[in-house]
């Protein structure tokens, strides 16, 4: 008699049905995970797990235990300098620029330091990813945690790929492509705080993943963690329409919105020139939306790692921020 896969028994949680099935404890997703991360499940039951995870949708308690088991196989370099801030970027832009990017940039320019995490991108989806945003700014692209930690004590930024921050997630996400779905693996890496940073941000795109991001944080003990509806799914507060904020501090969870910096809709460009983000920096272009963005997006930054407790301060800071950066950063 043959002996049943280990793993089929959190298939068989997930796929009993609409009366029988469920979601996974914290402690199932986690070793649930853990086996993907070690490699001892068939290509069969991992394909079945992860659309029965999608079609149900994570839940926090899911993600919690994915992340933590994902964290079990990540390893910090030692002496690694302490990180104010964690930062993922995994969505890519379509409509508009990543003007996000110079937020977290002024960050860094203001002592800050902010460790950035995401995809290289490649899915045929005409969106721009922040290694092309870096690369034209003249970064640096680390190539290990232990090349992003030393840039980050000399730096104050530090970009990382997913594909060498943890190689098996990559691949998981890669199965987009053969699945032709999302999995909850995109959830995770964004949740990865591999430096566990006192601060957290996160955007979504889908507004059902707010919830899910705020109760996950909750029970990771996140101590300060945002999560905004970002354009395009990035941490980019949009200008021209309100932003949601869900947020969690000190184990106490928050809602609230903040309103449209903007009067109207900007209209979408007909073209993205990455050229125009660096012109932007060194005041060499006007770009309201532009601009708006980045001081919106450093505001709700600002007001998150709790430096600042109103938003009309919080946008004060971002914009006097702005208007004194470094122009010859590049």
């Amino acid at each position: 008699m043959e002996t049943q896969h280990s793993f089929s028994r959190f298939i068989r949680i997930l796929g009993r049905g609409k009366q029988g099935s469920r979601s996974l404890s914290q402690d199932d997703a986690f070793e649930a995970m853990n086996m993907i991360m070690k490699e001892q499940v068939e290509p069969e039951q991992l394909g079945a797990f992860l659309m029965l995870v999608r079609v149900k949708e994570e839940t926090p308690e899911e993600v919690a235990g994915f992340v933590s088991a994902v964290r079990q196989h990540i390893q910090p370099p030692v002496n690694t300098p302490a990180i104010d801030m964690d930062w993922s970027s995994y969505a890519g832009k379509r409509r508009h620029l990543p003007w996000f990017v110079l937020s977290v940039l002024l960050l860094a320019d203001n002592g800050y330091k902010v460790f950035m995490h995401g995809l290289r991108g490649g899915y045929k989806d005409n969106r721009v990813y922040t290694p092309s945003v870096l690369e034209c700014l003249g970064l640096p692209i680390s190539q290990s945690l232990a090349e992003a930690a030393t840039r980050l004590e000399q730096h104050n930024f530090a970009y990382l790929n997913l594909d060498q921050l943890c190689p098996r997630l990559q691949q998981l996400i890669e199965l987009r492509e053969l699945l032709g779905l999302r999995s909850p693996v995109h959830t995770v890496a964004r949740m990865l705080n591999p430096f566990n940073a006192p601060c957290q941000m996160q955007g979504i795109f889908h507004p059902g993943y707010l919830d899910i991001h705020q109760g996950a944080a909750q029970i990771l003990k996140q101590p300060h963690m945002a999560v905004i509806k970002g354009d395009g799914g990035e941490i980019e507060a949009s200008p021209d329409s309100p932003v949601k904020i869900m947020s969690v501090h000190d184990n106490q969870t928050q809602a609230e919105e903040w309103p449209a910096l903007l009067g109207s809709r900007a209209v979408k460009p007909k073209t993205l020139e990455l050229e125009d983000i660096k012109q932007l920096w060194c005041a060499s272009i006007d770009n309201k939306y532009g601009e708006a963005a980045v001081i919106n997006t450093l505001a709700i930054s600002l007001y998150t790692m709790k430096k600042i407790s109103q938003r009309e301060e919080a946008l004060s800071l971002a914009t006097e921020m702005w208007l004194s950066r470094s122009k010859d950063l590049f």
